[in-house]
Formats: C-alpha cells, sequence, structure tokens
C-alpha cells in the first residue's frame, strides 16, 4: 500500500545555483554544449529556466569519461558553486560527480549550442520539438505564456469570469466562406471562427466573461500575419454605456499585461532584446478621420472605403507615435457593411458601427465593439444582410428574452507576441502553427 501526498515545492533551478555561492548543489538538465579546452571542458547544461555553465575537470568523474560527454545528453551534476563574473548569471559550478540520464541516439540536426540558430522557418518549424528547446525560442513562448497570464489576472481583477466555449458548433458567428467544414456524426458542423455568440450568452449569465482559447479561420492566406488556428484572448461585459467602456478596459489590460511581461520575465526580454512600451493613455480616431489623416500627412488616397490596407496601418501607428507617442492607436466608426451582422450601429448615422480596431506598431490586433442587445434590432440586421434568421435561433433567444447593452473583443495572442516582440512572422510566435500548408509538427 503506497499513499500519495504533496509534491516537492518548486525550485528554479538557475536561481538554486546563483544563491548557493560557495555550496553544493545537485540538479538536472540537458548538456547545451560542451567547450573542450583540453586538461577541462565547460558543460553548459539547459535546465527549465536558463542555462547554468558547469566544469569538468580532468578526464573523468566517476566511470564518466569526458569524452563520452556529448550535446543532447540528459543528466544529474553535482557540484561546488563559485562565482565567475565571465560566466552566465556570474556563477559557475566545478562538478564532482555526473550521471547521465538519456542519451540521444543521433546527432542534433541544428546548431542548438549556437547563441542564434539562424534557421528560416522552413527549417525551423518542421523540427520545432527540437528547435524550441533553444534559448531565444523557449524565450519567446515564456513571454507569450506571461501575457496570457497577465490577461487572466488583469480580467479576474475586474470581476470577470474565465469560461471555455465549444470549438465544434453549427453555425458560423462571423459569417462568410472563411470556415472549416466537418463531418459531425453525419451533420454539417464547423470549426468555430469565434466564440463570439458563447460570449454573448455567457455576458448574460455573468455580467463578465473571458476566454483564451482556439480560434479558426478558413481563409485562403499566405503572409506573415496570418494564421488557420490561433489563440484567441476575448472579453465580453455587459451593463455598459457604449463602445468606449470595452475600449478602457482593454487599455487598462494592455497595461497591466506589459508590465506583467516585464515583472515575470525580465531576462527573457534582455535576452531577445524586447523594447516593451509604456502606456499611459491610448489616441482613438474614427475611420473617415484616420482616411483624411493619411491623405493630408502622408499623400496617400486610400483606394479602400470599407477597411483599413496594411500599408494604411501602418502609416496610423506612424502617426500615433509621432502625434502622440503611442504605439498603438484605436481606430473607431467602421461602415457597417463590413462589420459583423452582431455589431450594432450608430444611432447617429447607421451606416457605420459601433465597432472598433487597436492597432499595435503596424498590425491591427484587437477587433472590438458594442453588440446588438435590443431583439427587434438584431432580427431586421439579419434580414438586411439577406440572412435566415431562424437559423440563428438559439443566439437570438439572447435578445428575445432580455439583454442588457453590452460589448468585448477578441485579440490574437500569436499577433500581439509578434508586434511585442518585433518578430518578422507571426509563425515565429506560434509553437506550432496551423497555415494552409502546414499540420506538422
Amino acid at each position: 500500500m503506497e499513499f500519495i501526498n504533496d509534491p516537492k515545492q518548486y525550485t528554479d533551478t538557475v536561481e538554486l545555483v546563483k544563491n548557493s555561492v560557495g555550496q553544493e548543489v545537485t540538479f538536472r538538465g540537458t548538456v547545451h554544449r560542451v567547450r573542450d579546452m583540453s586538461d577541462f571542458a565547460f558543460l553548459i547544461v539547459r535546465t527549465e529556466r536558463g542555462l547554468v555553465q558547469c566544469t569538468f575537470q580532468g578526464d573523468t568523474l566517476g566511470d564518466i569519461q569526458r569524452a563520452d560527454v556529448k550535446d543532447a545528453m540528459v543528466v544529474e551534476v553535482t557540484g561546488k558553486v563559485h562565482e565567475e563574473p565571465r560566466a552566465e548569471h556570474g556563477v559557475e559550478v566545478v562538478l564532482s560527480r555526473i550521471s547521465i540520464l538519456a542519451r540521444p541516439y543521433d546527432q542534433l540536426p541544428v546548431p542548438l549550442g549556437k547563441k542564434y540558430m539562424g534557421l528560416s522557418l522552413d527549417v525551423d518549424l518542421p523540427l520545432r520539438p527540437v528547435t524550441l528547446r533553444h534559448p531565444i525560442k523557449q524565450a519567446v513562448f515564456r513571454v507569450q505564456g506571461a501575457i496570457a497570464d497577465g490577461f487572466a489576472e488583469y480580467m479576474l481583477s475586474q470581476g470577470f469570469t474565465h469560461i471555455h466555449t465549444p470549438k465544434i458548433v453549427s453555425a458560423g458567428a462571423e459569417g462568410g466562406a472563411n470556415i472549416f467544414k466537418l463531418d459531425y456524426f453525419g451533420q454539417q458542423a464547423y470549426l468555430a471562427q469565434s466564440p463570439q455568440f458563447y460570449k454573448q450568452y455567457t455576458a448574460g449569465v455573468f455580467g463578465r466573461v473571458f476566454e483564451i482559447g482556439n480560434v479558426y479561420r478558413a481563409e485562403r492566406h499566405n503572409t506573415s500575419r496570418h494564421l488557420n488556428e490561433y489563440i484567441g484572448l476575448d472579453f465580453e461585459m455587459a451593463y455598459i454605456d457604449s463602445m468606449y467602456d470595452v475600449m478602457q478596459m482593454e487599455t487598462g489590460m494592455l497595461k497591466y499585461v506589459l508590465n506583467y511581461v516585464k515583472e515575470h520575465c525580465p531576462e527573457e526580454l534582455a535576452l531577445l532584446k524586447a523594447d516593451i512600451p509604456e502606456i499611459k493613455e491610448i489616441p482613438s480616431i474614427r475611420f473617415h478621420e484616420a482616411k483624411e489623416i493619411m491623405e493630408s500627412k502622408f499623400g496617400h488616397k486610400s483606394k479602400n472605403r470599407y477597411d483599413l490596407n496594411p500599408d494604411e496601418e501602418v502609416m496610423l501607428c506612424d502617426w500615433a507615435k509621432q502625434e502622440h507617442g503611442s504605439e498603438f492607436v484605436f481606430v473607431t466608426h467602421f461602415p457597417s457593411s463590413k462589420r459583423p451582422f452582431y455589431a450594432m450601429d450608430d444611432p447617429d448615422d447607421k451606416k457605420l458601427a459601433l465597432s472598433f480596431d487597436l492597432l499595435f506598431r503596424g498590425l491591427e490586433i484587437t477587433t472590438g465593439g458594442q453588440r446588438i442587445h435590443d431583439y427587434q434590432e438584431q432580427i431586421d440586421k439579419l434580414a438586411e444582410r439577406n440572412m435566415n434568421a431562424e437559423l440563428f435561433e438559439s443566439f437570438t433567444m439572447l435578445h428575445k428574452y432580455g439583454m442588457p447593452p453590452h460589448g468585448g473583443l477578441g485579440i490574437g495572442l500569436e499577433r500581439l507576441t509578434m508586434q511585442l516582440l518585433k518578430l518578422a512572422n507571426v509563425r515565429d510566435a506560434s509553437m506550432f502553427p496551423r497555415d494552409m500548408n502546414r499540420l506538422e509538427p
């Protein structure tokens, strides 16, 4: 008979070593790099939160030959910690014992031991189970994890309930053709383009809800900014006065998230040489004003009357940085015809929607706004779009039985990560990206 109790308290290996100068430590890790110096060798051991420099003196330790220690071996080491200003973290471990826990069966396909691997995406992505071991890759996704953690922590602090919604659905929340179809036991079903309907349902229940979950878009894009599966940071809030309540909530959330990332990932940010912006306030302009600014400031006359082109997003962010010192800018009141059927129209001008995008460093990272809450208004909007209201009965049930004014938004986690870390491609901010050509690994 055995009884299972609580686990041991987690100890960060790098912190353990840094705080044990003059003492003996034992820890486990993977040999990241071996540098042979004739009568001794540096073993750089990769742990869960960073690299630790160790020295293997002489030719043997116990029954382990120095020449037999190779990159990618999993080891347990014991040794005394000494200060060493030239080493990473300012310390090194002089080994007195080494045990090999696992051995690689082949040579590494990429140079993990180098500071920069210098791989193209075509080489990197198929080898992600290996390339993610590199410290720079790890740093990207630790920052990404902190973004999501900070988002959740802020939402909880503001009275939001964490929800989890279905990803197999009977109708697309956004409409259009960019939706993956699947056979669901003989019925037509789809992968969710958005948790939108479920956010609205549950905002009517809990008042404020948020989700961190997968989103699927069957868009035939093969660009540096698009994925066919991504992680959405979504929230919805009821009892609002206007869409500006949603924009204020996002501003507060982003301030919190960026500070959270700086607090929890200082070493990762230093390794990535990341420039984390300070947010005081975010400028907001209307869509038609944005078009006028681009013409007056940049001599750019837009041919797109309904949306912002990628080059226009860059121009507007340049303008916001120059004029207001902000790397973020809200654009509001987009043409209603190009916004979803659940977006509320501006009562002062029905051609415009109470809808916004947030641009960051030249890229749209957020779409949000106020939703229709009146039953007849939603039915009329469906009719205007030539959409069959009977197919949306479970959605309009929300409105039929009373729904407070509400709104919300969605943020692409990978896009936010890419822009925050100034990565070249959104695939660099996705652990195992799914695009038109990629289903593995």
